[in-house]
């Protein structure tokens, strides 16, 4: 890998295009994941918001999850935000019927937990290592709870809303949406760092 690393956007459901200019905005190869040879030839990869039923079960469909895990398992550094963090969960509280997740991070996840859409709110989080940073919360899960291998790195309101576990980074919030890709370079210095 030169000092540029080739970042996937899993492409299958939600705001990709916006993780594919932040992350390009990061001095990152920015593409689409959708097949299993694609992740193949990535870096690392953002499983971005969206529905993380309809991800979950698209993975599947797409041939996917079990190359994701592997992927995951082995090392390669991930970064969910929002449906992806959910994605990221070794455990969520109240999964939908045949939701599955790809797993990575020790911690049990709630979803929809800072309320519906029209609960959706901007507020300044202060991240560790980065700094306060806008976050935009659309149907957000909190992380209820964390493995001892498992860093808190923010806080909303009394709740985890970001944490890190080895190569692994999730968010509750989008900062793809706010035009500060700060949590992005974080991403891709972890990346780097990786390689």
């Amino acid at each position: 890998m030169s000092n540029t690393p080739v970042i996937g956007v899993l492409a299958l459901q939600g705001d990709v295009r916006e993780h594919l200019i932040a992350l390009a905005a990061a001095d990152a190869v920015a593409r689409p994941v959708r097949r299993p040879e694609e992740l193949a030839e990535v870096d690392g990869l953002v499983i971005p918001g969206g529905e993380s039923t309809t991800i979950s079960k698209l993975a599947v469909l797409f041939g996917l999850m079990e190359p994701l895990r592997a992927r995951v398992a082995d090392g390669m550094p991930v970064y969910g935000t929002c449906a992806g963090l959910i994605m990221l969960a070794d455990k969520i509280l109240d999964p939908r019927s045949g939701q599955e997740t790809i797993g990575g991070i020790d911690m049990i996840v709630r979803r929809n937990a800072f309320g519906r859409q029209n609960e959706s709110f901007e507020a300044t989080v202060e991240v560790s290592g980065v700094g306060p940073v806008d976050g935009v919360f659309i149907r957000a899960p909190w992380v209820e709870s964390v493995g001892a291998q498992t860093e808190v790195l923010a806080e909303h309101g009394g709740h985890i809303v970001a944490v890190r576990q080895g190569n692994a980074l999730a968010t509750s919030f989008h900062p793809e949406l706010t035009g500060d890709h700060r949590m992005h370079g974080l991403f891709v210095d972890m990346v780097r760092d990786a390689h």
